[in-house]
């Protein structure tokens, strides 16, 4: 959506607080021996107390409250039984519905004590993120914020997943425009101010190559490597865009 009210501003920093408190209250849960579906449980009672709804459950019938992928699981991770273990990467991916409006972020953590290639990973994840933002300006060409991300993660020896992109959001959970992760050459398109995009880097240290896993929801790599998502809901302004999930 694009924003064209002080209403539909205050709308979307109220979804957009929701977001970034149930991400905190997420992290703070993570440690070795807790399960993926505990974790879904503590954002449906975030979610619950503040009148909101989960976006992909009441949308597209996914099932649960959030997507929680751990390791190699890239996206849409279905949260049920499995433990965290020391050493372990799990990602929160939390998108509610408040009062008419839709805001969507990512947080990859470490649980307990992150390996290497787990901390080298996350540096290139934040890194792809800030410039990703960054990008997302007045005026500059839509295909700016994939190459600030493909250009970050190539430096920080980081693969970005083609496939997968960042979206428009507002409204509801998945709006045009698509951002690619990657500079697409002919995508020319200026961002304008009041632009709600969700701006998400997803990479990882192995191959490219992408698998859906039997539940027909969690996407994971085909090599067994580790990935990482990170996301915020940005409104483009022109000196710098306004992050409504920090």
């Amino acid at each position: 959506m694009s924003i064209e009210t002080a209403e539909e501003l205050a709308g979307l920093r109220r979804v957009g607080g929701l977001v970034a408190r149930t991400l905190r209250v997420l992290t703070d849960a993570v440690r070795p021996g807790v399960t993926t579906g505990a974790l879904d449980a503590i954002a449906a009672g975030e979610l619950a107390r503040a009148g909101a709804t989960s976006a992909p459950a009441t949308l597209v019938g996914f099932p649960g409250t959030i997507c929680v992928s751990v390791n190699e699981e890239v996206v849409h991770g279905v949260p049920g039984a499995r433990r965290l273990c020391d050493g372990d990467l799990v990602t929160l991916d939390v998108t509610p519905i408040l009062d008419g409006f839709c805001a969507d972020a990512a947080v990859t953590v470490p649980v307990g004590r992150p390996t290497p290639a787990a901390r080298r990973l996350l540096r290139a994840a934040h890194a792809c993120l800030r410039e990703a933002v960054g990008a997302a300006v007045t005026g500059a060409p839509l295909n700016a914020i994939g190459a600030a991300t493909e250009r970050t993660a190539r430096r920080h020896g980081g693969t970005v997943y083609r496939e997968l992109h960042g979206h428009g959001v507002g409204r509801t959970m998945w709006e045009p425009p698509s951002v690619p992760n990657v500079h697409v050459r002919g995508l020319r398109e200026p961002l304008h101010d009041g632009l709600v995009l969700a701006i998400e880097p997803i990479l990882g240290l192995g191959g490219p190559a992408l698998v859906t896993r039997d539940d027909g929801w969690t996407v994971a790599t085909a090599d067994g490597s580790l990935a990482a998502h990170v996301e915020h809901t940005v409104v483009v302004a022109p000196s710098a865009p306004l992050v409504l999930t920090a």
